[in-house]
């Protein structure tokens, strides 16, 4: 297996090529191009940018209701009068949320869980927020709670859990139509695929 080895002239050089390679999916050649990059460009590109980052790792919160990342304590989709807040569409996290948004075919809220149940990975039911999912459903008076999780085992065990901690609540229970492929992650699925196997739900029991 070839690895790209170079000696860089600074350490100032090589310890920025260092943390940006940290970065998913960023290995240190293409990390150097970065640096290079902004040491070309004004100082000011080089300071915005980790003014940015500094504000995003200091001033962004998640919101109170949902846990979706946000500027305020309850996010813009929580506040928002013309999403249906009787339906909740549960994810994994986050990025689930922006991929889900880019179809333009959801206008519910969401619930992040932070994660998946995977006992392999020592993730439990209670590393998730999901006792504040079902506190939302009781107060709020849900209809449908939508399971929009990853087509994996640990997806599948999630929906499972949540499934049997739902009975009791009168609540209907669906899942995205199987247009995303098993196995496959909601931010990689195109968004006509996802928006289709989302209008297109089926209830969770006929699975």
């Amino acid at each position: 297996m070839y690895f790209w080895v170079v000696e860089l002239p600074s350490k100032l050089l090589d310890s920025a090529v260092n943390e940006f390679s940290r970065l998913p999916g960023v290995g240190r050649k293409t990390a150097l191009r970065y640096v290079l990059h902004l040491l070309r460009n004004e100082k000011d590109s080089s300071h915005n940018l980790a003014q940015s980052i500094l504000n995003m790792r200091t001033q962004i919160k998640f919101c109170n209701n949902c846990y979706n990342v946000s500027d305020t304590e309850v996010c813009s989709i929580c506040t928002n009068s013309m999403r249906d807040k009787k339906i909740i569409c549960v994810v994994q996290d986050v990025r689930d949320v922006m991929a889900i948004e880019n179809t333009g075919m959801y206008r519910g809220v969401y619930h992040v869980l932070g994660g998946l149940i995977s006992p392999m990975d020592g993730v439990g039911p209670a590393d998730l927020f999901i006792d504040a999912l079902l506190k939302r459903i009781t107060e709020n008076e849900t209809n449908e709670v939508i399971f929009a999780l990853s087509g994996t085992t640990e997806g599948d065990t999630t929906a499972f859990y949540l499934s049997r901690k739902l009975q009791t609540l009168n609540v209907s229970i669906s899942t995205l139509a199987r247009g995303v492929p098993v196995g496959d992650e909601l931010e990689y699925t195109d968004e006509v695929t996802l928006g289709r196997s989302l209008q297109n739900r089926i209830p969770y029991h006929k699975l």
